[in-house]
């Protein structure tokens, strides 16, 4: 989207939000020079999680447990 500073300054906070939804650069022409205002691209939540460990231990051992001895009904 090209725009002027007039226009954006009329809609400055639409413009703005119109780049956020679509990420899409807003070019403004100012004085025959055009700049422009680029979203900044999000990490993905996942991207932010640590890495944890989630399981000490032998894995087989999960598969060979007797679940009915060790699981309980909550109260």
């Amino acid at each position: 989207m090209r725009v002027t500073a007039s226009k954006l300054r009329e809609n400055v906070y639409r413009i703005l939000d119109e780049a956020i939804a679509s990420g899409i650069p807003v070019e403004v022409v100012r004085k025959g020079t055009v700049l422009k205002i680029v979203p900044e691209k999000r990490v993905s939540k996942l991207a932010r999680l640590r890495k944890r460990t989630g399981f000490v231990g032998d894995p087989d051992d999960i598969i060979a447990m007797d679940w009915l001895r060790e699981w309980t009904e909550l109260k």
